[in-house]
C-alpha cells in the first residue's frame, strides 16, 4: 500500500503523515508530497517517509508522485480562485495511476452551503465523483489556528473586535482534523461517506473574549462592529481592501451560521474530544516562553 499526501509541505498535510506514522502506517508505505524541496527532506529524516515534489500546476510531477499508489489525500489547496485547476489536475493524476481510494479535505457543506469559501470545494467534489475513484469527504470546519493572529492582537489591545454579531464558530485544532485523514485511512467503513467535521463545541465573540481571558489571567472584552466598521478598521490596519472584504465576508457568513454545526462526528471519528479553545490559547501563551 502506497498513500500519496499532497501539501505534506504544509501544515495540514504534515499533521496528517505525523498522524499516519503514529497510527501504525509503515513510515516507507507514505510519500509526503509538496513544493518544498527542503521541508520535504527534512519530513524524510524525521519521519523516515518517501517524498516528491509536486506542483498541482504541473502534471508531469503529479504521475511521478502517484506512480504505484493505491490510495491519494488530496489536501486542498491554498490558492483560492485557483483551487478547482489545481485539483482537476490532481484528480485526473489520481485516475490516470489507477488509485483506488481518495481522500479530500473539503468545506462544510459544500454542495448547498452559501459559505464564501464553498464553491471551490463543490466542484472539487463534482470532479472527484466524475472520476469514479471511491472517496472519503472530509469537510473540515474552522481551525482554531485561523484565529492565532485575532488572539495575539486581543492580548495587546484587550478588545476581540470582529463583525460576527451573535454568530457561533465549531473551530478545532488543525491536529484533530488531520487525526481525522488518518483515522479515514486506518480504520475501516469510511469509503463513500461524506463527514462532516467540526470542535465539540461551538462559541461567539464573547465566549472567545472569555477564552482569550482565561488564557491570558487578564481582561479581554469583545467589540461587536458592523461589517462597514470592520471593513474600515480593517483596511486602516493595513490590509488591502480585497482581503479586508474577504474577512468581513467570513464573519458574515458567521452571523449567519454557517460555520457553528457541533454534530460531533469529528470527535467519534478520532476516538477522542477535539480540542478546547482555551486550550489552544494556553498552548499560544506556553510558546511564549
Amino acid at each position: 500500500m502506497t498513500i500519496v499526501v499532497t501539501g505534506a509541505t504544509g501544515h495540514l498535510g504534515r499533521l496528517a503523515v505525523e498522524h499516519l506514522v503514529a497510527r501504525g502506517v509503515p513510515a516507507s508505505d507514505i510519500v509526503a508530497a509538496g513544493r518544498t524541496e527542503s521541508k520535504l527532506a527534512e519530513l524524510a529524516e524525521t519521519l523516515g517517509v518517501r517524498t516528491a515534489v509536486v506542483d498541482f500546476t504541473s502534471p508531469a510531477t503529479l504521475d511521478g508522485a502517484l506512480a504505484g499508489a493505491d490510495t491519494l489525500v488530496l489536501v486542498s489547496g491554498s490558492e483560492v480562485g485557483q483551487r478547482v485547476a489545481q485539483h482537476r489536475n490532481a484528480v485526473e493524476a489520481a485516475a490516470r495511476a489507477g488509485v483506488s481510494r481518495l481522500v479530500y479535505t473539503s468545506a462544510p457543506f459544500a454542495t448547498e452551503s452559501p459559505l464564501i469559501l464553498a464553491p471551490e470545494h463543490k466542484a472539487t467534489e463534482e470532479l472527484i465523483a466524475a472520476s469514479g475513484i471511491p472517496a472519503v469527504i472530509l469537510r473540515n470546519g474552522w481551525y482554531h489556528e485561523n484565529y492565532a493572529g485575532a488572539f495575539e492582537q486581543a492580548a495587546a489591545s484587550g478588545t476581540y473586535t470582529a463583525s460576527t454579531g451573535s454568530g457561533r464558530v465549531s473551530s478545532a485544532a488543525r491536529s484533530d482534523y488531520a487525526e481525522a485523514i488518518a483515522a479515514a485511512l486506518t480504520t475501516d467503513g469510511h469509503l463513500g461517506q461524506v463527514y462532516e467535521l467540526s470542535g465539540d463545541t461551538a462559541w461567539d465573540g464573547t465566549e472567545f473574549a472569555a477564552a482569550a481571558s482565561e488564557a491570558l489571567a487578564s481582561t479581554v472584552v469583545f467589540n461587536p462592529v458592523s461589517p462597514e466598521e470592520n471593513l474600515a478598521l480593517l483596511t486602516a490596519a493595513g490590509l488591502d481592501e480585497g482581503t479586508a472584504g474577504f474577512v468581513v465576508a467570513l464573519d458574515a457568513n458567521i452571523a449567519e451560521g454557517l460555520l457553528g454545526h457541533t454534530p460531533g462526528t469529528l470527535h467519534e471519528l478520532i476516538g477522542h474530544p477535539t480540542l478546547p479553545l482555551v486550550d489552544y490559547f494556553r498552548a499560544l501563551v506556553a510558546q511564549r516562553g
